[in-house]
């Protein structure tokens, strides 16, 4: 089986099982062993950010030995079984189909008025508080979550699938994972998580920036606002504190005609963050619903740019 329909099929899997709650899930396995990993090498090693290297070395040698074997192991049995293994790996990767149902339920509680089960819904997937946001402030922090889990939960591992097989789709998730749980700037982490931030953010790099390309172009085939997006990408991709966020982030405000970013509360404090976007439109349930939209018309441009590269390259 060509790596091309494995990455074909994982994407088919993901589109129509996502990640069911009874299925092990190797980023949960990750995350747990990334925690165990940080109180050990916290006892052993005085330096918090030298620890917090150790961490990342060891949790990304375990995943990706683990992955290897995996394959290497189902690939003694049957060249099928190798196939079907890696096809599994990769499915693992991609998050398509949970992030279009978190974003979705935040739209259907709108939609029945409930404001207060969409702040619910949408601090499941962001990062601030939600408990005051007014039904606007609910839309921009589940489009922003669209926005940026589109690279994180999607194209960055199809891009690492692609450059680096089903272990480099793997260890870019073990990063992201890491960054997840460690990349904070609060007591605790901010020297510790320090290398698994700026690792995540040199992952994300160049998969955000072709991926905000990817969406703007995904515009021209959905009815959207294509001149809209590529003049907001152009002047906001860099409007924000991550070096990749804002790329997404621009594209998608662009193309729904709808203001990103903006003053947010992080416990309990106000946080100004640049503006991204014209205000054109009140945001709205049916931006949620355009943003998922544009989300998987991304995905299949980026799976289509990346493999036909690659089949070009390599011939």
């Amino acid at each position: 089986m060509s790596f091309e329909v494995q990455i074909l099929l994982a994407l088919l899997m993901d589109a129509l099982i996502g990640d069911p709650s009874w299925l092990p899930h190797p980023v949960r396995m990750i995350g747990w062993l990334a925690e165990q990993t940080e109180n050990v090498c916290r006892k052993i090693v005085p330096s918090e950010r030298t620890a917090g290297i150790c961490t990342v070395i060891l949790v990304l040698t375990a995943t990706g030995t683990s992955g290897w074997l995996c394959i290497r192991l189902a690939d003694t049995i049957h060249p099928l079984a190798g196939d079907s293994v890696t096809v599994l790996i990769l499915y693992t990767c991609f998050a398509a189909r949970d992030l279009i149902g978190h974003s979705q339920k935040v739209a259907d509680a709108l939609l029945y008025n409930d404001l207060n089960g969409a702040r619910k819904m949408v601090g499941r997937i962001v990062g601030r508080d939600t408990a005051e946001l007014e039904r606007e402030g609910v839309v921009r922090a589940c489009v922003e979550s669209v926005a940026e889990n589109t690279v994180d939960g999607v194209t960055a591992p199809l891009f690492w699938a692609v450059i680096g097989g089903p272990i480099g789709a793997l260890l870019y998730k073990a990063v992201n994972t890491m960054d997840s749980i460690f990349g904070y700037t609060n007591e605790r982490y901010r020297f510790f998580g320090w290398a698994p931030a700026r690792l995540d953010d040199l992952l994300n790099w160049l998969p955000a920036r072709i991926t905000g390309l990817m969406m703007v172009t995904a515009t021209l085939f959905l009815g959207m606002q294509p001149t809209a997006a590529w003049r907001i990408f152009r002047r906001d991709r860099l409007n924000h504190s991550s070096p990749n966020s804002g790329h997404t982030e621009a594209a998608i405000a662009g193309a729904l005609g709808i203001s990103l970013g903006g003053t947010s509360k992080y416990s309990g404090k106000n946080v100004s963050k640049p503006v991204i976007g014209d205000d054109c439109y009140p945001p709205d349930t049916v931006h949620i619903e355009k943003a998922n939209v544009l989300m998987v018309a991304t995905t299949a441009l980026m799976a289509l740019f990346l493999l036909g590269a690659r089949m070009v390259l390599i011939g």
